[in-house]
């Protein structure tokens, strides 16, 4: 069966980085999209980033702003998310999803299967 594994999360600082990875089985990876989506307590599920299996990247410009970049290794079938300049409002749970789709989106209803999250906390 499908599964995905998140890794990499943390504390840190503003200003600070981390980088989230996800590891996948259960299916072919190198032809699905992957995405990655933000939860904070009281708020929707909502999508930073997503990865084509051509390595296309989609973007929340409000929330990555240039920071964060997300890519892949179909090899290691696993999709990261390299984050920069964090700052407080990036504090939450970090899920990567795949929507078992050869193109991207960044609505969550549109993801069957998801990982366990990596909670990141941003603060001094």
């Amino acid at each position: 069966q499908v599964q995905l594994v998140e890794s990499g999360g943390g504390l840190v600082q503003p200003g600070g980085s981390l980088r989230l990875a996800c590891a996948a089985s259960g299916f072919t990876f190198k032809d699905y999209a992957i995405g990655w989506f933000r939860q904070v307590p009281g708020k929707e599920r909502e999508g930073i980033a997503c990865i084509t299996r051509l390595f296309t990247p989609t973007y929340n410009v409000h929330s990555a702003r240039g920071r964060f970049t997300i890519s892949r290794d179909n090899a290691k079938k696993t999709v990261f998310l390299q984050m920069t300049d964090l700052n407080p409002d990036d504090t939450g749970i970090y899920y990567c999803a795949t929507n078992l789709l050869r193109t991207c989106s960044l609505e969550a209803e549109n993801f069957i299967s998801w990982g366990q999250g990596a909670q990141v906390t941003v603060s001094s």
